[in-house]
């Protein structure tokens, strides 16, 4: 299946761990303050990832700190359509200052998930993308509404899968709250990304081959072994003869 595979980290959300990380990963997905981060932490990890040639994008969510942004809100269509544009201008700004371009737009945690499978709502985050900037590419998850609607306004796309999370037999995420949703072992993790770049499927957690599409793999950088995971499965893919590249 694919020869080469992006590698992307969610980062600024308070951690610090991000320059340790940077050699592993080849895309970042920087907080915009929303749900973690402020001017401070965008600068610094875009700094960071002019400095290691790692491709910057922003990673808008509901305004939530104080739930991490893990709580899905209900807003009227507009609303959430300039919730996304003030967060991409903010980054944006922080950019600038930087230097640096930005490539990408992933949204965080219940914006993600609600975009991956509500029609209406991926539409809204795919239109305020397009609109804000038409060379930005939306990471989604594999096989969601997301992606959907993003390539039917002809705004690129990037098919994201997840190294620390389990699936379910319809290709969809286990839900946090149920048991087993968290891969813990960092052997796992790199197994399973080996075989959704490799053979393009994932093994769900009732045992059965899901298709699913691998364009970037996803690294949760504020999980306690980020760097041991980040590591493993850097090193996997390469012995395994996969190029580590940023998407397009």
């Amino acid at each position: 299946m694919a020869e080469t595979i992006d590698i992307n980290c969610d980062m600024g959300e308070g951690v610090g761990n991000e320059e340790l990380l940077m050699p592993y990963i080849t895309s970042a997905n920087i907080a915009c303050g929303y749900h973690a981060g402020d001017s401070a932490t965008m600068l610094h990890v875009l700094e960071l990832c002019r400095e290691h040639g790692v491709v910057a994008g922003a990673h808008p969510s509901f305004l939530d700190r104080a739930n991490f942004g893990r709580v899905e809100r209900e807003l009227p269509v507009m609303e959430l359509y300039e919730l996304v544009i003030q967060q991409l201008l903010i980054m944006k700004e922080t950019a600038d200052i930087a230097g640096v371009t930005l490539r990408h737009v992933k949204p965080h945690g219940a914006l993600y998930n609600l975009s991956a499978r509500d029609p209406l709502v991926a539409q809204v985050i795919a239109k305020a993308v397009k609109n804000f900037d038409s060379k930005l590419q939306l990471t989604g998850l594999s096989g969601s509404c997301s992606i959907e609607q993003a390539i039917e306004i002809g705004l690129p796309t990037i098919s994201e899968v997840y190294a620390d999370r389990t699936y379910q037999d319809d290709g969809t995420l286990t839900p946090r709250t149920e048991p087993g949703a968290l891969i813990t072992d960092p052997a796992v993790a790199a197994a399973q990304v080996l075989e959704m770049v490799s053979e393009g499927v994932v093994t769900s957690v009732t045992g059965n081959k899901v298709p699913i599409v691998a364009e970037s793999v996803c690294l949760h950088g504020d999980g306690p072994y980020a760097l041991l995971f980040a590591e493993t499965i850097n090193t996997t893919l390469k012995q395994n003869g996969i190029i580590i590249r940023a998407a397009r």
